[in-house]
């Protein structure tokens, strides 16, 4: 029987988590000789290699992932075991760890989430924002069960990966109730020349938009840009321009931002993607995503 070290898994899930040696050095306060000959002699216990070097950096292989979700479980429990032994009682929920890319809005993020907490099995969601590339560096190491994004896995990202298409949805032109009173009239042709709040240049929904304005001939004035596309729609909401959101939350940006309808483009066309490491989805609550979406949301 081989006896498992749970020190030296100790270290290889913190490099793993960490993404650096280095990193994982500074988390666990030893020097990285330490570190690395421990990972060695685990190594050399499972008969596997765990981590396989691409440049600089240090990526899990197969193994390494398999080792890595066992370890993950492994520490989760343990710190469940301290947190019911400290008072803090365990509510036993089943977690549904969401990567959601920062280019989606947040009302399009919750009506994508929220089937997740309807199963019969309470599920305690954790949420976290951010780059695509960055949150699915994240997925490939099983820090995220799913990752919400307005494209599939871009060529460049390294993922043994699926996307799986939850749905699109058409485009409403929305403005503060004056302008947008004023630029309804002969739409789309009244958006040549228009001031427009518009999402910024590395979103799929930009690069449609400017696909959209230049089939038809129109050239906006485009006042500001914005990653942040909640920003976007106060400055809209403020009368700062026209802005645009998916049309299946149209009814929302009404009534949160007070704003008036220009008019609808029905040839843009915004998708959404659930990303994840299984082609066939077993979590109930990433399974009740997908099938809304397929279903309610965008059916």
């Amino acid at each position: 029987m081989i006896w498992l070290n749970y020190h030296h898994l100790l270290y290889f899930w913190t490099v793993a988590r960490e993404g650096t040696i280095t990193a994982a050095c500074q988390k666990l306060r030893l020097s990285q000789p330490t570190v690395s000959t421990q990972i060695r002699v685990l190594e050399q216990t499972l008969g596997h290699k765990l981590f396989e070097r691409h440049g600089r950096n240090l990526a899990l292989t197969e193994t390494g992932q398999l080792v890595y979700r066992y370890a993950n479980d492994i520490f989760t429990t343990g710190q469940e075991l301290v947190d019911t032994l400290e008072g803090r009682p365990v509510e036993g929920r089943l977690q549904l760890r969401v990567g959601i890319a920062d280019v989606l809005t947040k009302q399009v993020a919750h009506l994508l989430l929220a089937p997740a907490l309807t199963v019969s099995e309470p599920v305690h969601l954790i949420c976290y924002e951010g780059k695509p590339a960055e949150l699915m560096a994240k997925l490939s190491v099983y820090d995220l069960d799913l990752v919400l994004s307005d494209s599939p896995i871009p060529p460049e990202v390294k993922l043994k990966g699926f996307s799986h298409l939850l749905g699109e949805s058409t485009v409403s032109v929305f403005a503060a109730k004056g302008l947008a009173k004023k630029y309804r009239r002969e739409f789309p042709r009244s958006l040549d020349g228009a001031p427009f709040l518009l999402p910024s240049d590395n979103t799929s929904l930009r690069r449609l938009l400017d696909h959209w304005f230049t089939s038809q001939g129109i050239r906006p004035s485009v006042v500001a840009e914005f990653e942040d596309s909640a920003l976007l729609k106060v400055f809209g909401q403020a009368g700062e321009g026209l802005f645009v959101t998916p049309t299946i939350i149209e009814h929302e940006v009404k009534r949160l931002y007070s704003v008036g309808l220009v008019g609808r483009i029905d040839t843009v066309k915004a998708q959404y993607y659930a990303i994840s490491l299984e082609r066939r989805l077993k979590h109930p609550g990433v399974v009740a995503i997908v099938e809304a979406a397929h279903g309610e949301v965008f059916g």
